[in-house]
């Protein structure tokens, strides 16, 4: 059986923001859960994508059997995703509910990863888990298989750790104690990708 290939990916864009470490925090965890598997764990970020608001003329839905993406940005996100075979989106929570730059990211692509297999691990002052329910009936909506599990990693005290947060991304020790006990569930994303995928 060939090896598969799943995108872990950073899909928040602030300058100083915690999302890349929250993936660095759940990376050795599904990788674990994955050895011997012949399923390999490849960290992407949206960031490295410069993904302006949706600015190409044709719908996601007809690229590529009716028409072709006209802008480089809109063409490398495309093939990032189309090279894995299943995703983690490590997401945020922004005023409730799904950030814009995430929503964004989602929205330019369509037939590339439709019918794949996906989790959602959000975070956030209380885990994220309005953003989490959002892109999990938006996704499904478009035809992914959202995996069952959803890990919700909320800060231990986000008053307390939000200066650091904002300044340098910084996961506060409660906050990584607090989510090393969810570390089986964390596993478990892991898990049902793999069923998903062999």
């Amino acid at each position: 059986m060939p090896s598969k290939s799943v995108a872990l990916i950073t899909m928040s864009l602030r300058p100083a923001r915690i999302g890349a470490n929250v993936a660095a925090f759940v990376r050795p965890i599904l990788e674990k859960a994955l050895e011997g598997s012949d399923i390999s764990l490849v960290p992407v970020d949206v960031r490295d994508f410069n993904l302006p608001v949706y600015n190409e003329n044709v719908v996601p839905a007809m690229v590529p059997a009716y028409a072709q993406f006209e802008h480089e940005h809109s063409r490398a996100w495309s093939a990032e995703i189309s090279k894995h075979d299943g995703y983690v989106l490590v997401i945020p929570e922004y005023n409730y509910g799904v950030a814009g730059g995430t929503k964004n990211a989602i929205d330019y692509l369509l037939n590339e990863w439709k019918g794949k297999p996906l989790s959602i691990v959000s975070y956030g002052s209380q885990g994220g888990s309005k953003a989490s329910q959002q892109a999990k009936e938006i996704l499904t909506g478009m035809g992914l298989r959202v995996a069952e599990t959803r890990p919700q990693l909320a800060f231990a005290d986000a008053q307390a750790e939000i200066a650091g947060i904002l300044s340098e991304g910084k996961i506060a020790p409660a906050s990584r104690t607090k989510w090393e006990a969810q570390t089986e569930e964390i596993a478990k994303v892991a898990e049902e990708l793999k069923a998903m995928l062999l």
